[in-house]
């Protein structure tokens, strides 16, 4: 190919390789061609004036969506060293047309839709997998094959990747010929497509499409002039379109094929979705390392390995110039010793790791994910198409200074800030549209109720996600409203109808409320299980505690689960009754998660007395008087039933002595019950793990009160020898639960035995660091350092003593 000696000139390339956007350019500014032809949807034409506004900002995708379906979707992504990219910006400079001419998602989406599940193409997010000379060859029956493979085979390598950037990406642009190198690939892709079109394994969509691009090029060739059309796209399909066929036999091929209405848009793409490693099939491996090839206007080995030398140090590691300079020294050195011509990603890895990692892969993998594939999120004009939902959304974030970014990061929110409070509403309002952008984490600066912590990270997946949720409504508001509803009468369970209630609260939906709350009430009054009403009340209880932070109004939500309280009150101590080892480990993480409920349900219905000449008998604590009593006297029959499991009754006890309602003789004489010898071994381990396992601080209860102590000591060891091995893993998982300290402590008291320890009754006064009272003086002996460390001050220069009342309560 000499420049428009052939015509038309076909440029083949890769798709999102830098010497193929570098080829294509300089192709193009010798040529001068009338008509730029690229690999793309047509319907996407009338979007190519954007790529040349100053707010569009690479990467980028084209994204395709079915109008009546918008879930059916395909990406076409690009970058700033994508040929296609390249191409268009060229024709938007020079002022030439250019226009795409794959086969139109129109017909592409409504393919997608036909494939059965489970195949390869009906498992399939987008069309980005179908395109690009390195997405290879597909089977109608067999395996896709590699074509960069395949030649890096023919031409002895064992690794495409770096024969092709030895053959292409290391390429100098020079004064060479710059047709040259499509020319060869071109010939290469003719032998390749020869050899496996005769085994029959040409791809039958590839055939549509290259038909649908042949009648595309005619069509420019008469409108232009046959030596005036320049097409780029992947250099699997040159040979095809050069080939010579008829009209008719092209059009043939498309006759009947299914349609369905498409809308096309510009949405921001991220260099970690073009990654292979992400799904993408024609995808890369190394974009951001692509994008410095394409980017560096000289010396890229050196520029590279100093971004590498900055973002180390960034993270605290010693990089020095000196460093830098060694590590250009040894991947030059590597390169010669592999016959390369330049140094790759593989020699600049490589001295990376020996010179500036130690030989450490922990912070090379800091360097791969930050640099070798990066976090670089793209930017679309405000002018873009988008659905309304997508234009609200837009709105929001500038509104609220909540920009979108790839690289994952986290936002602590102070919800007594208006501010704050309304990006945490959009939040958990997207989250009810399935469009995840933020994921709540647990915060490390507080637990109370008004502070809130998000994990945030944009995909540009989540585009579709929100076209996807555009049928719901043209607002976040309305369109989660609206799901939220749907959800509601949808749900199948009751605990999922009171989360639902608990996200609406979050999410500031009070529109939503009177539909969830018909809901939950029908559902609440038809379960009889009583195993999902304990599953259902402490997201109810939850959501009454955002009441006073969010400013919801929860009273209608506070009446509801005082009579889920009730119905669990009564149904609890039967239910507990005739279980196995997993119902009843169940039932007790179901006792644990009411017990918590009940506390601030308690606290969220408490009257405030009723008005002068008022009736308070609407009042939700009114109707149904003291919670926590009633809840204590069912921990009591639970504590006392024989028939309730051990690991519940154990349970049962433990929290009433929590509660203050238990002392501590009366649940020791509980635990020896429990631990008689004529209770059976696993009916007593299972006792134990409920009284001192689950997280529950029962080694610290252990640690203090050694009258437990021995009695757990004394049971153990009078445990037979055919038994132990059964209550072995029991025990082992409840004390393997207990942090380092608090195990080591147990050992050490245990050590010393029961005469070290005194008698079971009297075993807190024999052991240091154990008394009945607290030991005043050796509390007066520490308020010096105290005072010092609240920045209180202290005795100095033989003034008068300063008074204690500061640190009143300290030392008792």
């Amino acid at each position: 190919m000499t420049g428009t000696a052939e015509r038309p000139l076909l440029l083949g390339v890769r798709h999102h390789g830098p010497g193929s956007a570098r080829g294509v350019r300089a192709a193009l500014e010798a040529a001068r061609p009338r008509a730029v032809l690229i690999e793309g949807p047509p319907e996407a034409d009338a979007l190519i004036p954007l790529a040349a506004d100053e707010g569009m900002r690479p990467p980028v995708a084209l994204l395709g969506h079915a109008v009546d379906e918008p879930g059916r979707s395909a990406f076409w992504p690009m970058a700033e060293f994508s040929p296609e990219w390249v191409a268009l910006r060229w024709a938007l400079e020079h002022g030439v047309p250019a226009r795409f001419i794959d086969l139109p998602a129109a017909h592409t989406l409504a393919w997608e839709r036909e494939e059965p599940p489970g195949t390869e193409a009906g498992n399939k997010t987008g069309t980005e997998t179908e395109t690009g000379a390195e997405a290879g060859i597909a089977a109608a029956v067999g395996p896709r094959v590699d074509p960069l493979a395949a030649l890096a085979e023919a031409a002895g390598h064992d690794d495409p990747e770096r024969w092709w950037e030895d053959v292409v990406e290391h390429r100098s642009e020079g004064e060479r010929d710059p047709f040259a190198p499509f020319a060869a690939l071109e010939e290469a892709m003719g032998a390749l497509r020869e050899t496996y079109d005769g085994t029959g394994a040409e791809d039958g969509r590839d055939a549509v499409r290259e038909a649908y691009m042949r009648l595309q090029v005619r069509a420019a060739q008469r409108e232009h002039g046959a030596e005036g059309v320049a097409v780029v796209c992947g250099a699997w399909h040159v040979p095809a379109l050069r080939r010579r066929t008829s009209v008719a036999a092209d059009r043939a091929l498309l006759k009947g094929l299914p349609k369905v209405k498409a809308d096309l848009t510009w949405v921001p793409w991220t260099h970690r979705r073009l990654a292979r490693a992400g799904g993408y099939g024609a995808g890369i491996d190394s974009p951001g390392w692509y994008g410095h090839l394409f980017a560096a206007p000289d010396r890229p080995v050196e520029r590279w390995l100093t971004k590498v030398a900055g973002l180390l140090r960034e993270e605290d590691r010693m990089v020095s110039s000196a460093h830098v300079i060694e590590a250009v020294r040894l991947a030059g050195t590597l390169a010669a010793l592999r016959g390369r011509p330049l140094p790759g990603l593989s020699e600049t890895t490589d001295a990376v790791r020996a010179v500036m990692c130690e030989g450490s892969d922990v912070p090379l993998a800091l360097v791969r994910d930050r640099l070798v594939v990066g976090d670089v999120l793209g930017e679309v004009p405000a002018g873009a198409p988008a659905v309304p939902l997508q234009r609200d959304l837009d709105r929001s974030q500038r509104r609220l200074r909540l920009k979108p970014e790839a690289q994952e990061r986290e936002a602590e929110l102070d919800l007594r800030g208006e501010n704050d409070a309304e990006r945490s509403r959009l939040l958990h309002r997207l989250r009810l549209l399935r469009v995840p952008w933020g994921e709540p984490v647990a915060s490390r600066t507080g637990t109370g109720t008004f502070r809130e912590t998000w994990r945030l990270r944009w995909e540009p997946e989540l585009s579709v996600r929100v076209a996807e949720a555009g049928v719901w409504g043209t607002t976040v508001l309305a369109a989660a409203t609206a799901k939220a509803e749907a959800d509601a009468v949808a749900a199948r369970g009751l605990a999922e109808v009171t989360a639902l209630a608990e996200r609406c609260l979050l999410a500031g939906l009070p529109d939503a409320l009177p539909t969830v709350m018909q809901v939950l009430a029908d559902r609440a009054a038809l379960d009889a299980d009583v195993g999902h009403l304990a599953e259902a009340l402490p997201a109810l209880v939850r959501a009454l505690r955002y009441g006073d932070v969010r400013g919801t109004d929860t009273g209608a939500l506070a009446g509801v689960a005082a009579g889920l309280a009730e119905r669990v009150f009564v149904g609890l101590p039967s239910a507990c009754a005739a279980l196995d080892a997993d119902a009843a480990e169940e039932m007790r993480r179901h006792v644990d998660a009411v017990h918590g409920a009940v506390g601030l349900l308690e606290e969220a219905v408490e009257p405030v007395g009723p008005e002068p000449g008022g009736d308070s008998g609407d009042a939700p604590a009114a109707r149904h008087g003291d919670l926590r009593g009633r809840w204590r006297g069912v921990l009591r029959a639970l504590s006392a039933r024989d028939a309730v499991a051990g690991v519940i009754r154990g349970r049962a006890v433990r929290l009433l002595l929590d509660e203050g309602d238990v002392e501590g003789e009366e649940a020791a004489r509980l635990m020896g019950l429990a631990l008689s010898p004529g209770t059976p071994p696993g009916d007593a381990a299972a006792w134990i793990e409920g009284f001192v396992g689950g997280g529950s601080g029962g080694g610290l209860l252990l640690v203090h009160d050694e009258r437990l102590l021995a009695l757990v000591d004394a049971w153990l060891t009078g445990v037979p020898t055919e038994a132990f091995t059964d209550v072995l893993p029991l025990l082992r998982r409840t004390f393997a639960a207990y942090e380092t300290g608090v195990r080591r402590t147990l050992g050490e008291l245990v050590r010393r035995g029961p005469a070290a320890r005194g008698s079971v009754v009297g075993a807190a006064s024999g052991t240091p660091g154990f008394a009945a009272e607290p030991d005043a003086e050796r509390a007066d002996a520490v308020l010096p350092v105290v005072r010092l460390l609240l920045g209180l001050g202290g005795d100095s220069g033989g003034g008068p003593a300063q008074d204690d009342s500061d640190l009143a309560g300290v030392s008792t």
